[in-house]
């Protein structure tokens, strides 16, 4: 009887969306619209994300133009984003809202680098964790009568060959972000 991995597989492909989300919330010092997905506004007696009360844009390289569908939201919009504490400048004239991302320092893309690094040591050990549980399976199976000794040793190979391609898809992903702090 032949192991499925695609429970295995599944969980390493949504450890990979965790570390694409966690990076897009590390500011480089370059505009992202991405860094508000988490900042609520308060509007008619109610939390809601800013991209259902505004239109977001980049101006240029290191600013983000917000402008609300009405305009009376404005100061609303710039205290979410002040209270989110983004490390951003934010700014109101006369179309809205407007936020400036600083030039990073050394010691920030430092710091940066090393809150990446730690967000992909998470990302490994959640990945450890469901390779255990996956073996944990393959020896329950094997205890039952499942499935011999011999099969049991080649689905361990199976399994640390999917868990070694994960590692090095979040490995490439720590490059790609390394590259883009220091850049």
């Amino acid at each position: 009887m032949a192991y499925n991995f695609k429970k295995l597989n599944e969980s390493i492909k949504g450890v990979e969306e965790w570390l694409k989300k966690e990076y897009t919330g590390l500011r480089t010092g370059i505009a992202s619209p991405t860094i508000l997905d988490s900042v609520l506004v308060e509007v008619y007696g109610s939390k809601m994300p800013i991209n259902q009360v505004a239109n977001i844009g980049i101006e240029d390289a290191r600013v983000i133009r917000i402008t609300p569908w009405d305009k009376t939201q404005s100061k609303a919009i710039e205290k979410a984003i002040s209270l989110a504490n983004l490390g951003v400048s934010v700014g109101i004239d006369d179309k809205g809202v407007r936020i400036f991302f600083p030039e990073l320092t050394t010691d920030r893309r430092t710091l940066l680098v090393k809150t990446a690094k730690a967000k992909l040591e998470d990302a490994k050990v959640n990945i450890r964790s469901f390779r255990d549980d996956t073996w944990k399976e393959v020896e329950e199976l094997e205890k039952k009568g499942g499935m011999g000794e011999d099969d049991k040793f080649r689905y361990k190979k199976e399994m640390q060959k999917i868990v070694d391609d994960g590692n090095v898809s979040l490995e490439a992903l720590f490059a790609k972000k390394e590259k883009e702090v220091n850049s």
